[in-house]
């Protein structure tokens, strides 16, 4: 099933963590001052003092430590020392992860922060939250006991496979050594799962092809390679007979524990979270200045903002759009039927990929022509179609390399129409019409996830790289599609601000969206009517939508609290700067800090400017 909703699978997204902004008080002192020139942006930094020395060389520590103890973590960073090893999911492993976590949280807590620069202190506040993360999932959300999906060998023999990090024939050794653990690391989840949600069991079950197709690849692979001896051959076919029947085995298990919760009412977890853990879990993940609660309220003020102008916007078109009758009186129903009516502009289905591809060149020559941001035109971005065990969840994402390997391709993944009806293809169709198909664009790729990520992985700060804040990616995605319209894509056609009102509203709405679900238990046929009815969505984006909601928690807020709060830090840059204001500066100089909290990005920027020249 498709739905594009608006995603990014980083390579790095396993380990991804965040810093709460109530940790912000590290960073506490700086002063709003106006700015004397961006050039302070390049100034030479000073000298490093013994106690920011030795901060920087236990930061080192920790992400080497984490590499030997989370293999699959460094690989989607692009270290592929200990990638011969399959860590097993046991409890053994987790034991050993918490006393890691203890260790680590005890050394960091030793540091005084008020002896580190500004970087220094925001890279601890990253670090600090990153293991009260890890621990709050090992001992409180647990989502290793009911998330069945989240065991999956696919991912890292897939980067392997695809990956040069060695000579394919070492490669083909260090997977041989991999799939050895695979029936062990089957077993091992079989054991750790209780009383499993309905809908993750049944996303691990629709994703085992997936695994199956990766296993196969492998096979291929070391079938044709002439470097391998008969032995290793033999190894090869034997281990992955062994593979397969653990995955197969495994999707047998989960069967069986959707024919226990038909039988026994009451056994499958309810999906939603609820309010503690939802506030505990928001903190963590999004690391506003605002609670979960308080984002609820904002966004639904947002929502009422952008349906006035999306009333007077559409009250405009209609002559043109609709025709002489009388527009009603009802605001919903005079949107919502412009808006259906423009979504009739929409491509093929046979050209929907096509056109995606089309787009990204001539998104980058329009940026590089408008100077809005720089680009890197060695790193090119791959369209391809998403892998089988990635689909599921959302339609369309940014696959990016780590900052290990930046020089790596970098995938804009879409999943294919092809599974879809005819009337299924067509909603989605009209969802992704003429205008918002391009917004789609420039928000997962130029300048969005594609052109924000090549900036990351060139931040000093190898922190806040590895452990990005996703309120922060997903906000400047969406920021960064209002930054290209008002600098005149789509040549300022009311049509193209609807749309993208639309689109905006899309973002507002996620937020109520997965927090009237997780917390206030909204039906499906209430989130449907508030997709549909309220939000303009097909219902294809809307079913898609409410399958997402029901297997993530939190995330969907990530794009509305982002980038408010990216808005609100442009516009005190505005007022700082007056006519010194370039879109181009504000732009680069945000992406500089790697993927940290938009508010620590605020202090960082602050900062800089309240220092003397």
């Amino acid at each position: 099933m498709l739905g594009f909703t608006m995603s990014h699978p980083h390579r790095y997204r396993r380990f991804s963590a965040q810093a709460p902004l109530a940790a912000i008080a590290l960073v506490a002192g700086l002063v709003l001052a106006p700015v004397p020139s961006l050039a302070a942006h390049h100034r030479p930094a000073p000298m490093p003092t013994s106690a920011q020395r030795d901060f920087a060389a236990l930061s080192h520590a920790f992400i080497e430590a984490l590499w030997r103890i989370d293999p699959d973590a460094a690989i989607y960073a692009g270290r592929y020392e200990g990638s011969g090893r399959l860590p097993v999911p046991d409890a053994a492993a987790r034991a050993a992860r918490l006393a890691f976590v203890t260790d680590w949280q005890q050394r960091l807590a030793a540091v005084d922060a008020r002896t580190l620069g500004i970087q220094q202190r925001t890279d601890l506040i990253q670090l600090r939250n990153k293991l009260e993360q890890d621990r709050f999932e090992l001992e409180v959300l647990r989502q290793y006991r009911w998330d069945p999906s989240a065991y999956s060998i696919a991912g890292p023999i897939d980067l392997m496979l695809q990956t040069r990090f060695a000579p394919e024939p070492q490669r083909l050794r260090l997977l041989l050594r991999r799939l050895q653990a695979v029936p062990a690391y089957y077993q091992a989840a079989q054991q750790a799962i209780e009383q499993p949600t309905r809908e993750h069991t049944a996303l691990a079950i629709a994703q085992a092809p997936g695994n199956l197709s990766v296993l196969d690849e492998l096979g291929r692979a070391a079938r044709a390679s002439k470097a391998l001896g008969a032995a290793e051959r033999r190894q090869f076919e034997a281990r992955l007979d062994a593979a397969k029947a653990a995955v197969d085995g495994y999707v047998e298990f989960l069967r069986a524990q959707l024919r226990r919760m038909d039988a026994e009412p009451g056994y499958a977890r309810p999906f939603r979270l609820g309010g503690a853990l939802y506030e505990q879990k928001f903190r963590l993940d999004i690391q506003s200045e605002r609670s979960a609660a308080q984002t609820y309220d904002a966004a639904l003020q947002a929502r009422e903002q952008l349906l006035t102008q999306m009333a007077d916007l559409a009250r405009g078109l209609w002559p043109r759009v609709i025709g002489p009758a009388a527009p009603p009186t009802d605001r919903l129903a005079l949107i919502g039927r412009v808006i259906d009516k423009l979504s009739e502009r929409h491509v093929a289905r046979a050209d929907f990929y096509p056109e995606i591809r089309r787009q990204i060149a001539t998104l980058q020559d329009w940026v590089r022509q408008k100077d809005l941001i720089s680009q890197d035109p060695r790193k090119p971005l791959v369209v391809r179609e998403t892998p089988v065990y990635q689909r599921g969840v959302a339609g369309a994402g940014i696959e990016s390399p780590g900052p290990y390997r930046p020089q790596d391709r970098t995938y804009y993944n879409v999943t294919p129409l092809d599974e879809l009806t005819d009337e299924q293809a067509e909603s989605t169709l009209r969802e992704y019409n003429h205008w918002i198909l391009q917004i789609l664009n420039i928000h997962e790729a130029v300048p969005g996830h594609y052109t924000q990520l090549v900036h990351a992985n060139r931040s000093p700060s190898l922190v806040k790289t590895l452990f990005g804040n996703g309120a922060m990616i997903e906000g400047w995605a969406v920021f960064s599609e209002r930054m290209m319209l008002e600098n005149g894509w789509g040549d300022h056609a009311p049509e193209m601000w609807l749309m993208w009102c639309k689109w905006n509203l899309r973002s507002v709405t996620n937020a109520i969206l997965d927090y009237a679900v997780h917390v206030q238990g909204m039906t499906e046929a209430e989130a449907l009517d508030l997709l549909t009815r309220q939000a303009f969505q097909t219902p294809q984006e809307a079913r898609e939508k409410w399958r997402r909601v029901t297997l993530t928690s939190v995330q969907l807020t990530s794009y509305f609290s982002g980038y408010s709060e990216i808005m609100a830090l442009r516009e005190a840059r505005q007022a700082q700067l007056g006519e010194r204001f370039r879109v181009k500066d504000f732009n680069e100089q945000f992406l500089s800090y790697g993927n940290a909290p938009v508010g620590a990005i605020r202090a960082l920027m602050l900062e800089r400017a309240a220092t003397p020249q």
